[in-house]
């Protein structure tokens, strides 16, 4: 049979856009495509679970609107799935002092924005969290935190409640136009579709490639890593605890996060990653590292990025160093306190230039659509991401 839609992945991003396309064509067939044996196993299913309000993006940016839009959506959508979360909140705390006119613009920016924050000096940070001190800070009441792995679990209930077919373990080896339909080969089996999305994430350049597009940007694999706290220290903090984000870099930096399983997380920190999919500690993979260090905009964006980039470096080597930025603004906390944990691999778009992109990505044939940078935070806003890909893929073809 040719199916109406296909989508490649199995993470938020991708299953959000089934469902909006099914939202928009209710009784068309659609196949989604994952090559893992379960869904969410990379970007989705290893995040710090938190639900963004949009303080860090530029008032009336398309990132603004959609994450926005997404923290209410998401929390809505758990709301109907009964699904836990939690309005813990988020404290961006300055601990030195040319942090705190970066965090009096992002006030600026929060009120731009439409977003309610609480400015608090250092009498009001120790009131509101006692282990956590700092010269300044900002609270923002809408933050919050989930399991996203729950989330996904939902939307595919409801995908296949709607007669939407999911295969797993079904990685795609080749994608051909062959004028009417798209014609896909993974697994041992051949699938043909009329219009193909594709949100590969952390291989959506070689999925791109695979269909034949040129493309002016690589995806390269940048590690986080986390440590989980002692439980002693589960109630060391209750908001979320940031720091005041680096300019220019589109990483939050290193920070506490309860979860929604009672425990609490610190980090992630960003270091390159030698393997897309690699996750144990000191992970190689040879294609991946190849494709890295063949492309020239990885190396201006090196060259652009040198001092952050061995500082993150430093972190995941000495261990005391870690601990050292998160005792900037929670003190207390001692080496034997940062336990063991699974990290992530962000797909970070660079393109030729050496830019990091930090918007959205997309790549288009008749017939398909390729997400090749959906930017953070993805996964909060993953509902209206998935509308906006699917009112783009359909508005072609109206």
């Amino acid at each position: 049979m040719t199916y109406d839609f296909c989508v490649i992945g199995g993470g938020i991003v991708g299953l959000a856009t089934a469902r909006a396309l099914l939202a928009r064509r209710p009784g068309a067939s659609l196949l989604l495509l994952e090559k893992e044996g379960a869904l969410g196993r990379h970007q989705t299913g290893r995040n710090s679970g938190v639900i963004h309000s949009g303080i860090y993006y530029p008032p009336g940016s398309l990132k603004a609107q959609l994450c926005r839009e997404g923290s209410a959506r998401t929390k809505e959508f758990c709301t109907e799935h009964g699904i836990p979360f939690e309005n813990r909140g988020k404290l961006i705390v300055a601990t030195r002092p040319d942090e705190v006119p970066r965090l009096d613009a992002l006030q600026t920016r929060a009120g731009e924005n439409g977003i309610d924050v609480e400015r608090l000096d250092p009498a009001g940070i120790a009131e509101r969290e006692p282990n956590v001190a700092g010269l300044a800070a900002l609270f923002v009441p809408a933050s919050a935190i989930v399991d996203y792995g729950a989330v996904l679990e939902a939307l595919a209930r409801e995908l296949e409640g709607q007669g939407a077919e999911i295969r797993l373990g079904t990685p795609v080896e080749a994608i051909r136009d062959t004028g009417d339909a798209v014609e896909l080969r993974g697994g041992g089996e051949t699938f043909r579709a009329g219009r193909l999305v594709a949100c590969a994430g952390l291989q959506s350049d070689r999925i791109a490639r695979l269909a034949g597009l040129q493309i002016a940007h690589r995806i390269v694999p940048f590690r986080g890593e986390y440590y989980r706290l002692a439980p002693r220290l589960n109630d060391v903090v209750h908001a979320m605890i940031y720091p005041v984000p680096e300019p220019g870099l589109p990483f939050l930096g290193t920070h506490l996060t309860p979860m929604i399983d009672g425990s609490v997380t610190v980090g992630p920190n960003a270091v390159l990653g030698l393997a897309r999919e690699g996750y144990p500690k000191g992970s190689l993979d040879l294609r991946d590292l190849r494709d890295t260090l063949s492309f020239p905009g990885f190396w201006k964006s090196i060259a652009g990025n040198i001092r952050p980039g061995f500082n993150e470096l430093r972190n995941t080597l000495f261990k005391r160093r870690y601990l050292a930025e998160c005792r900037r603004y929670c003190p207390s906390l001692e080496l034997e306190d940062l336990q063991p944990m699974e990290p992530g691999i962000r797909a970070q778009a660079i393109l030729d230039d050496g830019t990091m992109a930090g918007d959205f990505l997309f790549l288009d044939t008749d017939r398909s659509l390729h997400v090749c940078n959906a930017p953070s935070p993805a996964a909060t806003s993953a509902l209206p991401i998935g509308d906006m890909i699917a009112e783009r893929l359909l508005g072609r073809n109206r």
